[in-house]
């Protein structure tokens, strides 16, 4: 079996998000995604400078395939950004080839599995209000809880706040902080102590605010805080970290395993949060999260995709022993999110009662419903072609 194409699709989710195919001149095609965030200009673009060096290649020698492209463009910035994203996708179609060759599914094809379903938290974003309001808040978080989720998280870093100092000061001030512990503390007691919660910051803010927010959030159990400072300093992650009771969670802007490895040495972190379709693919996070069992961190994966991606990273989080929970975010495009594949068992969603049963039909186990691409593929970008 040898690879004869390599395409790209563009779709409409959280901003754009960057479909690859791969075809071989068995017959068989295998589909991806890279994470959207890198913009889909660039993720296109570099998936089309690497395409030539994967005709010819056997697809189902998924690590030698995805070292050939890490080797060959090593001086050209390939252990992070735009380059890593790229081949995360790429590196997804090629497991669904490999599975569908197989016969089996891409969990057993990692290892086999640990768990027959995944449990996702739901993203509830800023709530149902635009203003990201207490009402808000509380309205989707029960919502959520009522579909079956039994964790959620909330963003509460909000830089229009009429508070704020001015548009690049993202020191917190009183009235921020009053605000952001009056939207958890209303969420918390509609949603009760059982239901774990979690807290995003987004990177936003230097380590006197991460540590005041902290200390003020530890009263309400939260499942972690996610990303008090940026994830490049190491030390400083490590300061908040000494100073809070507040389990604290990072990686969703590191790549490949090298990126995590100082992160979990130190004890930066005690949840680690990889995006699989953008930090390297199912084996490289399959390998980051090996990192974390050995420093006795749980995996809790970051993810923006859209079926096809939440699935695949749905068979790498069936295959370790130390999965703790995955990302769901797509409450504000369910409709249009669901409609990009055609659910194993034809229900309309792959997302039931907080929890995706892994399928066990070859490769990925979701087909794309080209109808749903076509309606929301974004122009300029072609469909496959």
């Amino acid at each position: 079996m040898r690879i004869v194409n390599v395409t790209t699709a563009v779709v409409a989710y959280h901003g754009q998000a960057t479909l690859v195919r791969i075809d071989t001149d068995e017959g068989i095609s295998g589909f991806g995604e890279a994470n959207p965030d890198a913009g889909a200009g660039a993720v296109v673009g570099m998936i089309g400078d690497l395409a030539h060096l994967l005709i010819g290649e056997d697809p189902r020698n998924v690590e030698r395939c995805w070292e050939k492209l890490r080797r060959r463009k090593v001086f050209a910035g390939p252990q992070g950004g735009v380059f890593v994203i790229a081949l995360s996708g790429i590196e997804l179609a090629l497991w669904d080839i490999a599975g569908k060759a197989a016969g089996q599914p891409v969990y057993r094809m990692l290892g086999g599995k640990f768990r027959d379903r995944i449990r996702l938290y739901a993203d509830c974003g800023d709530g149902d209000d635009p203003a990201g309001s207490v009402s808000g808040c509380v309205d989707r978080a029960q919502r959520m809880v009522e579909e079956g989720f039994s964790a959620i998280k909330f963003d509460i870093d909000d830089l229009q706040h009429r508070a704020k100092f001015d548009e690049f000061n993202h020191t917190v001030n009183a009235a921020e902080l009053r605000t952001m512990v009056e939207r958890v503390a209303a969420v918390r007691e509609a949603i009760g102590p059982d239901i774990d919660l979690a807290i995003d910051l987004h990177a936003r803010y230097d380590v006197p605010s991460a540590c005041r927010i902290a200390w003020e959030l530890e009263a309400f159990n939260l499942m972690w805080l996610e990303e008090p400072v940026p994830a490049e300093n190491v030390d400083a992650l490590v300061r908040v970290r000494a100073q809070t009771r507040t389990p604290i969670c990072a990686g969703e802007n590191l790549y490949l395993r090298w990126g995590f490895r100082e992160l979990l040495e130190r004890g930066a972190v005690d949840v680690i949060e990889p995006d699989v379709p953008k930090c390297g693919g199912l084996a490289e996070a399959k390998k980051i999260a090996n990192l974390a069992e050995m420093h006795y961190v749980p995996f809790a994966p970051h993810l923006v995709s859209t079926p096809l991606g939440t699935m695949a990273t749905a068979h790498q989080c069936a295959a370790i022993p130390n999965f703790f929970v995955q990302e769901w975010h797509a409450l504000e495009e369910r409709e249009v999110w669901d409609s990009y594949v055609t659910a194993p068992d034809g229900s309309g969603s792959i997302v039931k009662d907080g929890y995706i049963t892994l399928p066990d039909t070859p490769g990925i186990g979701v087909e794309l419903d080209m109808d749903g691409v076509r309606a929301h593929a974004v122009p300029g970008y072609g469909i496959f072609e």
